[in-house]
């Protein structure tokens, strides 16, 4: 086993009991551009399993801390720690970029610290983990490094949907219950597409369009929010100034 992996299991706190493709994950293709003669695989293929893998064990996760969460809700939860800064972040995190083995080209133009790079190691190093320990080595993987970030979900409230917060800040703020009207419904029927606005206390503070009423009701919510938010923010700044 090369010295890259010994240091890759010491950084990660686990055995990768899958020594070629460990070694695999941390090998990129530029470096086996200029060693083919020596018959070594490089991680792209790892890193499209990788890529599946880290979003079943996320999704995992995400379904176990927000068993209320709507399946849009938990993509978008999913998305917003499954993507390449936070990816690569990880991977700065374990200084994965020093473990690399990169072809003379992208040293030179700092592949060690290139996102794109880093998180793409990151997916492979992943699949690696995967093909020697299964489903509960990878989930234990993203406990150890994404169980930070997961935490911060929960923290933040961002399960809740965007009607569920609107009418919240609605009824808590401005003792109004939000009101959802379609002011449009055009296309055929297997590709309907609906255009909604809400309403608080008379006032229209988002529209939104989509392909079924619920998805145009969330649009809708989100723009709300948004707006109720500058609102009353304004509102309150206002306030602060007012010394008569």
């Amino acid at each position: 086993m090369s010295d890259q992996v010994k240091a890759l299991e010491k950084r990660l706190g686990m055995r990768l009991a899958d020594r070629q493709a460990a070694q695999a994950a941390l090998t990129h293709k530029s470096y086996v551009n200029e060693h083919r003669a020596e018959g070594i695989a490089d991680n792209e293929r790892l890193e499209f399993l990788g890529d599946a893998v880290i979003d079943l064990a996320v999704s995992h996760r995400l379904m176990e801390r927000f068993p209320e969460a709507r399946e849009g809700t938990l993509s978008k939860l999913r998305a917003s720690i499954v993507n390449e800064q936070g990816l690569a972040a990880v991977a700065g995190r374990i200084g994965l970029g020093e473990l690399l083995l990169l072809g003379r080209g992208e040293e030179m133009t700092g592949g060690r610290e290139k996102p794109s790079v880093l998180a793409d190691a990151l997916e492979a190093v992943v699949a690696a983990i995967y093909l020697g320990g299964g489903l509960q080595e990878s989930l234990a993987f993203v406990d150890r490094f994404l169980g930070e970030a997961l935490a911060q979900l929960a923290d933040s409230g961002v399960d809740r949907d965007y009607k569920t917060q609107v009418q919240e800040l609605a009824q808590g703020r401005l003792k109004a219950t939000p009101r959802y009207r379609v002011l449009e419904e055009h296309g055929p029927d297997h590709a309907k597409t609906f255009v909604v606005e809400v309403a608080v206390a008379g006032k229209v503070y988002g529209r939104g369009e989509g392909r079924s009423k619920k998805d145009a009701e969330q649009l809708a919510a989100r723009s709300a929010l948004e707006a109720l938010g500058e609102e009353l923010a304004g509102g309150e700044a206002g306030e602060g100034t007012d010394e008569g």
